[in-house]
C-alpha cells in the first residue's frame, strides 16, 4: 500500500494574499514551498498563524482571503510571522457603503430529505420536546425542578422534557424588556417543542398575558401560569406538562424535503484553522440547503466587521441591501455609544489561535454562508419569513447568539470550533472541530472533524457532514445533547432598575 502524500506545510487560501497560514508549526531558517515558490522562514510560525509570503511595506494593506484583514504596522519581509506584533486592524467607525444590483445567478437545485415533524403552521422540527420557558428568573428554578420531575415521570413518551430558564423579566424596560418577550415569545412558536409550559411569577415587568399575546402557539400546545397564584406550582407544572405530553406523544416523524430545514451557523472559540476547514465546509452545507429551498441562518454581527461588503454584494435587491446597511451600522453605534472600538475583537483564544484581527476573523467568519443570494434580514427575536440565506441581529457571544438562532427557526445548529466548547442549545448543536487536534482531544464534544477538509478534501468532507447533518435532523443525538448540555442566553441591552 503506497503511503498517503504528505500535507503542504502552510496554506494559501487566494492567489493575491500577502499570507498563508502555517499547518504546522515552521522553525526559523527552514523553506516553505508557497504554490512551487520557496520561501525561507524568517522567524518561528506557530501552527494556525501566518507566514508573510510577500513583502509589505509599512502601511500597507495585508491581504488574505483575497481582502485586507489590516495594515503593516512595520515593514514585513517575507518569510516573516504575521501577527499581533505587525499588523493592525483598519476598522475604525460607521461606513457608508453602495448599492449594486447583483448578477443574476442560477444554482443546482440540491435535493435530499430528513424525517421531521411537520406542524401545523407548516414548520417542520427535528425533536419532539416538552420546552418549559419562564418569564422572569425569579422562577427558574421552579422550571428546572419541574423539567427534572417532568424527564423522569415521562420517559420515553416524547424526545425530552427540558427547561430553559434566564435571570431577566424583571427590572427591564422599553426595547430591553420587548426584546427578551419577543425572545421567549419566539423560542415558544419553535417546531422543536411539541408542546411548552410558561411560568410566570406574577409581578415582573415581562407580564404573562403579554407574553401570551405574542406567542403564536396552538392553544393544544400550551400551558402557562402564574406561580403565585399556584397552592403548588411542582405539581401544577407536573399536570401542565402531563397534559401536554399527551398532545405531544400523538406526532410522528415523516419524510420532509431539505426545503424544511433550517440551519443556524455559528463559529465559537476560532483559530488560524477555522477560515480554512470548519466555515468553509458549512459554507457549503449552507449552500446545499439553500438550493434546495431550506434556510440557513447567519448571526454575530460584530463578526462580519470587515467582511459586510462580501454579504451586501448577494443582497436579492435593495431592501436586502438596506437591511444588512442598516443592521451593521446600528451594530457599530451600540460599540461607540458605549465608548468602545468596533474592532474589540478578536478575543484572546483567537489570538493565540493565530487571528489577528477582526477583519481576518469575520473574512473567516462569513465563509460560514456559503455563495448563496442573501434573502432577508431578521432583527434579534424576529423570525425567518421565507427560504434562503437570513442575516440575523445578535453578538458574537456563543450563548445570545445560538439562542438567537434558534428563536429564529433553527432547527439545526452548525457550531465551529478550533478552540473547543460543551456549549449547547435548544436546537440540536452540532460541533465542528476546525483540526483533527481537537477533535481527538476532545470527542465527548465534537461531532465532526473538519480537518479532514485538509486530507480529504472539500468534497468529500461536505458529504460527510451533510450525511450527519440529515441524521441529527432525523433525530440522531449530538456530543451536547448526550452529555445534557442545554441552555439559552439573553441579550441585556437596557439598564436595570
Amino acid at each position: 500500500m503506497s503511503a498517503s502524500p504528505a500535507l503542504p506545510s502552510v496554506h494559501r487560501v487566494a492567489p493575491g494574499d500577502d499570507v498563508a497560514t502555517a499547518l504546522r508549526s515552521l522553525e526559523p531558517g527552514e523553506s516553505v514551498l508557497v504554490e512551487g515558490r520557496p520561501i525561507e522562514v524568517r522567524a518561528a510560525v506557530p501552527k494556525g498563524h501566518k507566514l508573510a509570503v510577500n513583502a509589505v511595506a509599512a502601511g500597507t494593506e495585508v491581504k488574505k482571503y483575497g481582502w485586507p484583514i489590516g495594515r503593516a504596522t512595520r515593514a514585513i519581509a517575507a518569510g516573516d510571522h504575521v501577527h499581533t506584533h505587525n499588523l493592525a486592524t483598519g476598522l475604525a467607525g460607521v461606513d457608508a457603503y453602495a448599492w449594486t444590483p447583483p448578477v443574476a445567478t442560477t444554482a443546482p437545485a440540491a435535493t435530499g430529505e430528513f424525517l421531521g415533524y411537520r406542524r401545523a403552521n407548516g414548520r417542520v422540527g427535528t425533536r419532539n420536546e416538552i420546552w418549559i420557558l419562564c418569564t422572569v428568573g425569579c422562577v427558574a428554578n421552579t422550571a428546572r425542578r419541574i423539567a427534572e420531575k417532568a424527564g423522569q415521570r415521562f420517559a420515553g413518551r416524547v424526545d425530552g422534557v427540558h427547561a430553559f430558564p434566564h435571570p431577566f423579566g424583571c427590572s427591564q424596560l422599553g426595547d430591553d424588556l420587548s426584546h427578551t418577550r419577543k425572545l421567549i415569545a419566539a423560542l415558544a412558536a419553535h417546531p422543536n417543542a411539541g408542546g411548552v409550559l410558561i411560568l410566570g411569577l406574577g409581578c415582573e415587568n415581562n407580564q404573562l398575558a403579554v407574553l401570551l399575546a405574542e406567542a403564536d402557539v396552538a392553544p393544544e400546545r400550551l400551558r402557562a401560569f402564574n406561580t403565585q397564584l399556584a397552592d403548588d406550582e411542582i405539581e401544577d407544572g407536573l399536570d401542565a406538562v402531563e397534559a401536554l405530553v399527551a398532545v405531544a406523544e400523538q406526532d410522528r416523524r415523516e419524510p420532509c424535503p431539505l426545503s424544511d430545514l433550517v440551519i443556524g451557523l455559528k463559529c465559537g472559540g476560532s483559530d488560524g484553522f477555522s477560515g480554512l476547514t470548519a466555515n468553509p465546509l458549512v459554507g457549503r452545507i449552507a449552500d446545499r440547503v439553500a438550493e434546495a429551498g431550506g434556510t440557513p441562518v447567519l448571526t454575530e454581527i460584530p463578526e462580519i466587521f470587515g467582511a459586510e461588503r462580501l454579504l451586501m454584494a448577494r443582497a436579492t435587491d435593495r431592501a436586502v441591501f438596506d437591511g444588512v446597511v442598516e443592521v451593521v451600522n446600528d451594530f457599530k453605534r451600540y460599540f461607540l455609544d458605549h465608548g468602545e472600538p468596533v474592532s474589540e475583537n478578536p478575543s484572546p483564544g483567537n489570538v493565540e489561535g493565530g487571528i489577528t484581527t477582526l477583519e481576518e476573523k469575520s473574512l473567516g467568519a462569513v465563509q460560514k454562508a456559503g455563495s448563496a443570494p442573501l434573502t432577508q434580514v431578521l432583527r434579534y427575536g424576529e423570525r425567518i419569513s421565507g427560504p434562503g440565506l437570513a442575516l440575523l441581529e445578535a453578538p458574537g457571544n456563543d450563548a445570545v447568539s445560538s439562542t438567537a438562532l434558534t428563536a429564529a427557526g433553527a432547527t439545526v445548529i452548525l457550531f465551529t470550533t478550533g478552540r473547543g466548547t460543551p456549549l449547547g442549545f435548544p436546537a440540536p448543536t452540532l460541533k465542528i472541530a476546525s483540526n483533527t487536534a481537537l477533535a481527538e482531544r476532545k470527542p465527548r464534544w465534537i461531532d465532526f472533524d473538519a480537518g479532514s477538509v485538509l486530507s480529504d478534501g472539500l468534497e468529500a468532507a461536505t458529504d460527510a457532514l451533510m450525511a450527519l447533518v440529515i441524521d441529527t435532523a432525523s433525530g440522531r443525538e449530538t456530543r451536547a445533547e448526550a452529555n445534557g448540555e442545554r441552555e439559552i442566553a439573553v441579550w441585556k441591552q437596557g439598564v436595570t432598575l
